[in-house]
């Protein structure tokens, strides 16, 4: 007889064992499945955690004006990490470790403290110190007190001359990649290739014993080198300083440009910034304004507003500097001379619009631009009309933009030709119911006076590799032509005359001839007209018979005067004098102008080898004003390395001298 406990125990035994067949078989099957189905998912995924990829910043590429000079470049800088599971290890104390980096980079040491505790298995704990920082905590690293924690060097960028043409040159992110101008438009050229380091690691991030690594080295960004002049920039940046504080101005602004070439000399606006903190305003009413501003969004705004180039991205209405776009268009197509007389009454009435001017009388047409008549203006665009007035506007660039390299170019506000009324034609032909953009006026006006050809403005000569291979240079040939030689020749001569006898006279400097035309319009706020408020400017040629410069100022809502011949005249006077003797531009002296030069110049002393303070003291007992070179540095003990003018010129009472140190 089969006993029965004998028999249950044998079932049970059969049952769990095959219970533990079949579980046997599905780990077999699923272990199959892994290796041979998902076997290549899960060994990319092995080796993803065995791997790291570490990038390798390219150096970013440098920018130079048109001598060479190093206008933004590449500091060495120092990243401080740690890993936090070698500090577990090591026994580290996060908060003494957080007090001895604090200390040695004047940070934090509760934000350093929470950034050592992080889980991770590589921490950033801070950036961007400088070497005297890094070499601080390296002594504390080699003497064991910060374990887990390491230094990377890297290059961060560096602005020499602060805020010298920051509207131009911009700035880059804590990224490295470009915010505003040259440093955003040429961002791909400028950033280079990265470079890569890949290798096994263990979790902890440290390096496999017999692990494989990769090196790809990173190529550096290409350099630019700029048609702007570092003197020339500095003698601008220092009139826009001067004319903005005489004046009160909301802000000054202007350009120098080559005016057979189209290459800018010379872009400023004040206030400007620091491009080495570009968040912070370097004016004292802006730096205030800034302060009481409460909300991040307010904050933003305001960067972007401080960031932005007035003279390419936004528009004004230029006033009676655009009477010469109108008489040259009327001179081209014969429809006035030099020769012919208007008479100005006060008052233009064109169907129900009234239109007012000074009484000026008898005029020639040389006379009327002298007076900035109105009347001619208007009597000049009617002669052309609203279709052929459009034609040359297009041709002169105001329908699009004028390409110059920097970014966010906006183009000219106009009427639409096919809708517009003749009152609206009379107001454009003086400047006012049209805005453009500083850019497109100044090229326009070069036009007019280079003997006609349109060229296209641009700030960037030739981009170059490290060896100065030129990878790619800008074309300086004319666009197209517009005026003839000989409408071109009689511009110049007028445009002379507005300053040797209209409202350009405070204009004019000894032994140049120099030629012009002021401006003075009302300015828009949201539209509409805004009563008091104006833009006074004047766009001037240097010399008139031969021109090789043209520059144009702009106060925007100067307190006070609101002429443009008192307010802007003197300041575009003034760098024009100090432009052309640079520009070693011989002047043409008249007698009486020889003997009154003779007894108000001085010979510039030596200020080379002398401190900045010596040297300070020395130039203003001369009656000369001392400019240093960089602005950005208050330590008078440094020492002069260069001077200009050169010692032993001569200077005129009271210009400037630019006094350089390393």
């Amino acid at each position: 007889m089969t006993d029965p406990i004998k028999v249950n125990y044998k079932k049970r035994v059969i049952i769990l064992f095959a219970i533990w067949c079949c579980v046997l078989l599905a780990l077999g099957v699923r272990l199959g499945w892994i290796m041979l189905v998902d076997g290549e998912e899960y060994s990319n995924r092995a080796v993803a955690q065995q791997t790291k990829d570490t990038e390798l910043a390219a150096n970013r590429g440098y920018i130079y004006d048109r001598n060479m000079k190093e206008l933004a470049v590449n500091a060495p800088t120092y990243t401080v990490w740690v890993r936090p599971s070698e500090l577990k290890e090591k026994g580290g104390r996060p908060g003494k470790m957080a007090n001895l980096i604090a200390s040695a980079m004047n940070g934090d040491p509760v934000q350093i403290a929470k950034s050592l505790q992080k889980e991770s298995s590589l921490v950033r704990v801070a950036k961007n110190l400088d070497s005297d920082q890094a070499d601080k905590i390296r002594k504390y690293i080699k003497d064991g007190r910060l374990p887990g924690v390491s230094i990377d060097e890297s290059t961060r960028r560096y602005y020499p001359y602060g805020d010298f043409a920051s509207c131009v040159i911009g700035h880059i992110n804590d990224d490295g990649n470009g915010v505003a101008g040259l440093e955003l438009f040429y961002n791909t050229y400028l950033s280079g290739m990265p470079g890569r380091v890949i290798r096994n690691t263990d979790s902890s991030g440290r390096p496999l014993f017999n692990g494989t690594e990769r090196y790809y080295e990173s190529e550096n960004g290409l350099n630019l080198v700029l048609t702007i002049d570092e003197v020339l920039q500095h003698y601008l940046d220092t009139t826009l300083e001067e004319a903005y504080k005489e004046t009160e101005s909301n802000a000054t602004m202007g350009i120098c440009m080559n005016i057979e070439t189209g290459e800018i000399l010379a872009m400023g606006y004040y206030p400007s910034y620091d491009l080495n903190e570009p968040r912070i305003p370097t004016e004292e009413k802006e730096l205030e304004a800034y302060e009481e501003l409460e909300t991040d969004e307010e904050r933003v705004q305001y960067w972007n507003k401080m960031w932005r180039n007035f003279m390419v991205s936004d528009t004004y209405e230029p006033g009676s500097t655009f009477k010469l776009i109108t008489t040259a268009i009327a001179l081209e197509e014969g429809l006035t001379s030099t020769a012919e007389s208007f008479f100005c009454d006060g008052a233009y009435q064109l169907y129900t619009d009234t239109f007012t001017c000074r009484y000026h009388g008898a005029e020639t047409l040389t006379q009327a631009l002298e007076n900035s008549c109105n009347i001619v203006a208007i009597t000049l665009g009617l002669r052309i009309g609203a279709t052929k007035y459009y034609e040359y506007l297009d041709t002169l660039g105001f329908s699009g933009i004028t390409r110059i390299d920097l970014p966010s170019e906006t183009s000219a506000i106009m009427y639409n030709p096919e809708k517009m009324v003749p009152g609206e034609l009379a107001a454009m032909t003086y400047g006012q119911g049209i805005a453009v953009t500083p850019i497109q006026l100044i090229t326009a006006v070069a036009a007019i006076a280079n003997g006609g050809d349109l060229v296209r403005p641009h700030v960037v000569a030739e981009v170059r590799d490290d060896d100065g291979q030129v990878i790619y240079k800008n074309n300086t040939d004319p666009v197209r032509k517009i005026f003839s030689e000989e409408t071109s020749k009689e511009m110049c001569k007028i445009m002379q005359s507005v300053v040797d006898y209209g409202t350009g006279k405070n204009g004019y400097i000894p032994g140049y001839k120099i030629g012009g035309k002021t401006g003075t319009a009302d300015a828009v706020i949201d539209g509409h007209y805004a009563a008091g408020k104006v833009f006074a400017s004047f766009v001037a040629i240097a010399p008139s018979d031969d021109p090789q410069i043209i520059t144009l100022i702009i106060a925007d809502n100067p307190k006070g005067a609101h002429n443009a011949g008192t307010v802007v005249v003197p300041f575009v006077r003034d760098y024009l004098e100090d432009a052309l003797t640079y520009l070693q531009v011989e002047p043409q002296y008249t007698d009486a102008e020889k003997q009154a030069i003779a007894t108000s110049s001085v010979s510039v002393t030596n200020c080379t080898g002398h401190t900045v303070a010596e040297a300070t003291q020395m130039l203003q007992a001369q009656g000369l004003k001392p400019v240093v070179t960089p602005n950005n540095n208050s330590d008078t003990s440094l020492e002069v390395v260069d001077q200009y003018p050169k010692a032993g010129d001569k200077a005129k009472s009271g210009s400037y001298v630019y006094i350089y140190t390393e």
